[in-house]
């Protein structure tokens, strides 16, 4: 209260009872996968496909990232986060040696690649990798001094010119610390501890493994091994303290569903198999999972059938979440790359399709029966018979009707609970919840009495009406769709006394209509009643 020392009139602005709370956003999209440009490993928003292709260039053969994002907004996306975690700009060569994303290797006496055993540095021990494209090569130079058997000097070059240098240990005691340094520093390189060399070279040699970030379109069939350890699936889920694959999106909050489209590329083209795809894709619904507001779309397996996809949903990917779905089949769409249909990963277009839905009908109504903008046709044909199979299993299978177009003909998640059973219902509490976790912010601090219970009664009430009055709550009557509860029940004296307020929102969504069912029965004409 300010202190007034003279007589006059005095206006003083003073904060009312009620603080509304705002809906968020629900349609902010993830992608994470593989291109022939652009910044690796950094989130990079994109509102448009021109601002994608400035970035990330256009499509590429071999790769689905760029057919995903446009996907997304085709089908009435607005905003997305693109991480690249790899990609060259060409294809392999007729060599099976990749072009344009190779580094390669020579030591100072003009050798390439080989190390004769007993030289002092031990680099069979170590693989780098080039992390984009360009003529890159990495040279071995000795050092002197004081340890300089110990000790030898990377030095990364651009055609002739020299942008990057690290002198390292070969030490055993110091390989971690290497790998971490080059990892720190380096723009252009990754270095890890490779494979024993015996796995990587000839015997009595040690060599330094080096290859693309990630596998050209059409790579030949490695010889080594070298090629499958790049895409690991560590690549995909990367690491959230550095900022690496998904794992980078914990830092970023308006994120509401995460794809990864290429980690079906890196599966066609032999470099992953069946198990690492599982490994990735649990490692994505981990994510979602531990952030609690987002949803992890998952693609299956390409070539498929019915009876495939649902031995490989029970049998390989039996997740169980509420967090994640899965769509079936893949779709067909044009591809300017090569003038031709080409077949892709649904989980693009279906996002698309989510923030559609959510900006024409909102969260709470399931994403199903919406045409799917872009697929010209789909991978196969489902029936009904097959969807009986696939849907009790949370496969959202993707449909053709006559005169009605492609359309998504499935609102599941992946959960076995019942009550989580359905898409829009855990994406209207995940909207809910981070609604009123933002819009409450102002409690904090606040003196923890009654006039602060009926407060917050008073502000969550009001949002819940107008999602009520909106038609997302179940009820004719807002009494019949929530209640809010914060009173000396819920915070009792010892609750208090830590500092704690705890307020108890019970909704009722509404839920799809997944069955309609008329029934129809014969009556006597003019008597109007039903015949038993």
């Amino acid at each position: 209260m300010p202190s007034y020392l003279s007589p006059g009139v005095y206006v003083e602005e003073v904060a009312s009872g009620s603080r509304p709370i705002e809906g968020v956003g629900t349609s902010v999209a993830a992608f994470v996968g593989l291109a022939p440009v652009g910044p690796v490993n950094e989130p990079t928003l994109v509102t448009n496909w021109s601002q994608y292709v400035a970035s990330f260039g256009e499509f590429a053969d071999g790769y689905y990232l760029a057919h995903a994002v446009y996907g997304f907004f085709n089908n009435g996306g607005t905003a997305a986060y693109v991480i690249r975690v790899g990609g060259t700009d060409q294809a392999a060569g007729a060599d099976g040696g990749a072009r344009g994303g190779t580094a390669t290797a020579t030591v100072s006496n003009g050798l390439v690649k080989e190390l004769v055993a007993g030289e002092p540095a031990a680099l069979g021990s170590f693989k780098v990798s080039a992390i984009a494209g360009g003529s890159l090569s990495v040279e071995v130079q000795d050092v002197e001094g004081e340890g300089a058997a110990d000790r030898f000097k990377l030095v990364v070059k651009d055609g002739d010119k020299a942008v990057e240098s690290f002198e390292v240990s070969a030490k055993k005691s110091a390989r971690n610390y290497v790998v971490t340094q080059v990892k720190q520093r380096s723009k252009l390189i990754v270095m890890e501890e490779a494979a024993p060399a015996a796995q990587l070279a000839k015997p009595d040699a040690q060599t330094v493994a080096l290859a693309p970030a990630v596998p050209a379109p059409a790579p030949a069939a490695p010889d080594t091994g070298a090629e499958l350890e790049q895409l690991a699936p560590s690549r995909f889920i990367g690491d959230s303290a550095d900022r690496t694959g998904f794992g980078g999106l914990e830092a970023l909050d308006e994120i509401n569903m995460v794809a990864v489209p290429d980690l079906m590329a890196a599966y066609q083209q032999g470099l992953i198999d069946l198990e690492h795809v599982k490994a990735v894709q649990l490692g994505l619904v981990a994510h979602c999972e531990l952030m609690g507001d987002r949803m992890a779309i998952l693609d299956p397996p390409p070539s498929l059938g019915a009876r495939q996809i649902r031995q490989w949903r029970q049998e390989v990917a039996g997740y169980d979440s509420r967090y994640a779905a899965l769509y079936y089949p893949w779709i067909k769409v044009f591809d300017p790359a090569t003038g031709q249909t080409k077949t892709v990963p649904p989980s693009g277009h279906m996002s698309g399709v989510w923030a559609r839905n959510d900006s024409e009908r909102g969260v709470h109504k399931a994403p199903a029966n919406e045409i799917v903008r872009g697929a010209v046709d789909l991978e196969l044909q489902i029936t009904r018979g097959e969807q009986d199979l696939l849907n009790p299993i949370g496969v959202n299978c993707i449909r053709a009707f006559p005169g009605r177009g492609i359309r998504v003909w499935g609102a599941r998640t992946l959960a076995s609970d019942p009550a989580w059973r359905y898409l829009n219902v855990r994406r209207y509490f995940n909207y809910l919840e981070e609604s009123i976790l933002i819009g409450t912010q102002w409690v904090v601090f606040e003196p923890n009495d009654q006039a602060l219970w009926a407060r917050i009664r008073r502000n969550i009430s009001a949002f819940l009406v107008n999602e009520w009055r909106a038609g997302a709550l179940f009820g004719t009557r807002p009494e019949d769709a929530f209640y809010v509860k914060c009173d000396e029940e819920t915070n009792p004296p010892e609750s208090v006394d830590v500092g704690r307020v705890v307020c108890e929102i019970g909704i009722a969504p509404v839920k799809p209509a997944e069955f309609v069912v008329f029934r129809l029965a014969q009556f006597s004409g003019g008597g109007g009643e039903l015949e038993e």
